[in-house]
């Protein structure tokens, strides 16, 4: 039997704030705005799904915390996206037993990844989805909780927070995201009704910004949109959310950490 975690959750509904991650610096508490960088496209919705005027900031129903360990892979390939640069190639890929679909995820991800205001941006980097038994760069990872904290351990990261597992990570050739914030973003993007469409670009170009080799970066100033390397998940620190590296077409950074 499956370990279920989240319950049935309301949209909207906010639930206790862990305080720090583990391998991370330790948050320092500041009022956080509402979003106001650039929206991004709400994820794929079911075909039953009716239009809403509201966004969703997460997703109700049950999901389980512990899974099986083993994937099911995306099987179709993407375009190219970039200008130039070197070619990274990526998998997609969601664990068995979620009742998560890994074409959707493979379409979030691809979407992620292919904005322009993502890492291929600076014209010096392209990338492309590519299935399972194609030449890759790197996978990327939907996996419950406790499967996300077994390979990020193995990758030595530790994603626990008050002893459960809750960030997600990078290990060499992995970007593994956690189905719980996948599934319910984090408590400081919900209460500035930040869109759980706007937290899931995050983690991904956040994550594979990992893989690409960049480092935490510090909010920059008050009020200002938050580096995607900043560790949104865990604090804003006075900055607003902001999933992309690039903004007006130019590379946005903060201090590095």
């Amino acid at each position: 039997m499956l370990a279920l975690a989240g319950g049935l959750v309301a949209v909207g509904m906010v639930v206790p704030q862990l305080a720090r991650d583990a391998v991370a610096e330790r948050p320092a508490g500041s009022p956080i705005g509402r979003q106001t960088v650039p929206p991004f496209p709400t994820a794929p919705a079911t075909r039953s799904a009716a239009p809403s005027p509201f966004p969703v900031l997460r997703m109700a129903g049950r999901f389980p915390a512990v899974g099986p360990g083993t994937f099911t892979f995306g099987a179709t390939q993407g375009p190219t996206v970039g200008r130039t640069g070197m070619l990274r190639r990526y998998r997609v890929a969601v664990e068995r037993d979620t009742g998560e679909d890994v074409a959707d995820f493979g379409a979030v991800v691809e979407s992620a990844l292919g904005d322009r205001r993502s890492w291929t941006g600076g014209g010096d980097l392209r990338l492309q989805r590519v299935p399972e038994r194609a030449a890759f760069d790197f996978t990327v990872y939907l996996a419950t909780a406790a499967t996300a904290s077994r390979m990020c351990l193995a990758g030595g990261v530790d994603i626990g927070v008050q002893g459960r597992p809750y960030t997600s990570c990078r290990a060499p050739g992995r970007v593994i995201i956690n189905l719980d914030r996948w599934r319910l973003s984090v408590d400081h993007f919900v209460a500035a009704q930040v869109p759980l469409a706007t937290y899931r670009a995050y983690v991904v170009n956040h994550e594979v910004g990992h893989e690409l080799g960049n480092g935490h970066e510090a909010c920059p100033g008050a009020g200002r949109p938050a580096p995607v390397m900043t560790q949104q998940t865990l604090f804003l620190n006075g900055c607003v959310a902001n999933p992309w590296p690039y903004l007006d077409g130019r590379r946005y950074a903060g201090p590095l950490l």
